[in-house]
């Protein structure tokens, strides 16, 4: 491989792709964790609100303009749309995403990590052990 060749743009793309992914497995189910570390709410929380204020918002994530612009560079096509919209769509909502499925996820993955987070405050401090 030659330094300036659009291949690493492609690797990069995917690495964004992954870490993409992460992200939006770990908004949605991270607190889950917070019943094995203490220290999760700490980086879940931001993430869970992000993941629901872009969901509410109808905004775009910054990764997914970012992926799209490595695939540009490495010669790839770019793909309208968000990353939800884009790989998650297709997969859990083949009829496209709608503002009230947004609105829906959102709120969705809000009330899922309060009740999540209600059941690790309770059993701490049942434990006598607040966070």
């Amino acid at each position: 491989m030659r330094f300036g060749s659009p291949m690493p743009y492609g690797l990069f793309a995917d690495l964004i792709l992954l870490v993409h992914l992460a992200f939006v497995i770990f908004a949605a189910l991270g607190a889950l964790a917070a019943f094995a570390w203490r220290w999760i709410p700490l980086i879940h929380l931001p993430a869970a609100t992000w993941a629901v204020f872009v969901e509410l918002s109808g905004g775009i994530c910054p990764l997914t303009p970012l992926e799209n612009s490595l695939r540009q560079a490495s010669g790839e096509r770019r793909y309208p749309g968000s990353f939800i919209e884009h790989y998650l769509t297709p997969v859990l909502y083949p009829s496209g995403l709608s503002s009230r499925t947004q609105l829906f996820l959102g709120t969705a993955l809000l009330v899922f990590n309060v009740l999540l987070y209600t059941l690790v405050f309770l059993r701490r401090r049942s434990a006598g052990r607040i966070a």
